[in-house]
């Protein structure tokens, strides 16, 4: 099922963990963040867990993991939460208010460590700011953390694109995530991302924090102008997706 484990440092002490499946022609990627109190955003699914320990043991010891973060309750998110927190026994999962109340807290064998919208999760020399982003990429409980420092926006399933592509490009990815969002309307999977009338002024919001780096769950770390790609990803979701003025 699995072929071609990748680990990259896209940052100072910032890896992705990039892990491609041939069936579905898509990276599922990890990113591990090595500090004071290690930062897993994104478990992987049940069945990835083994190869992403193996991974993530190649830089830091597993079970010394402090936080473990993901987007929104959905397998390659936060599938193989329990057995991450079952190996790093002072590990706490991180998330909002609704995804603690709604899934998380009855799902994990450990409650979550919850965030407000702009609070700051310090694990040492990184500072991660939680932005709450309801049904943006997906689900009630979304919600996406942008480190401070190196301006890295961990962006879950925005900009997704296929292909076994390379771990991290300056090229444009916005015209990789509109073809894969046009693929997409016709096959299973048709529009993956609802379109609300909060969906630009999250994305806008997300530019304000003017990330250089866009970290994917699916598809290449983008390094660049961060705030102009989610302006322009906002005008392609609207013309793909939207059905608000």
């Amino acid at each position: 099922m699995t072929d071609k484990t990748r680990i990259t440092e896209i940052a100072p002490d910032h890896y992705v963990i990039s892990i491609y499946v041939r069936e579905f022609n898509l990276r599922f990627n990890h990113f591990l963040i090595k500090d004071d109190e290690p930062l897993l955003f994104h478990t992987g699914m049940k069945q990835m867990f083994p190869l992403v320990r193996d991974a993530v043991a190649h830089v830091i010891n597993p079970a010394t993991l402090r936080w473990i973060s993901f987007s929104h309750f959905e397998a390659d998110e936060c599938g193989a939460l329990n057995e991450w927190l079952t190996i790093a026994p002072q590990a706490a999962p991180v998330c909002g208010l609704v995804g603690a109340v709604v899934s998380v807290n009855d799902f994990a064998v450990r409650p979550a460590h919850v965030l407000a919208h702009d609070e700051i999760l310090k694990t040492g020399a990184y500072r991660f700011r939680y932005q709450q982003t309801p049904h943006v990429p997906h689900n009630w409980e979304a919600g996406l953390l942008f480190e401070e420092v190196t301006r890295t926006l961990l962006c879950s399933d925005l900009f997704t694109h296929e292909g076994d592509v390379e771990p991290m490009t300056k090229t444009d990815v916005v015209d990789r995530a509109k073809q894969a969002l046009l693929a997409g309307k016709k096959g299973p999977f048709a529009d993956p991302y609802p379109y609300t009338p909060l969906t630009e002024p999250i994305l806008q919001g997300l530019a304000d924090l003017r990330p250089a780096r866009l970290a994917l769950m699916h598809g290449s770390v983008f390094v660049g102008d961060g705030g102009q790609a989610l302006r322009d990803l906002a005008i392609v979701m609207r013309e793909v997706l939207g059905k608000y003025p």
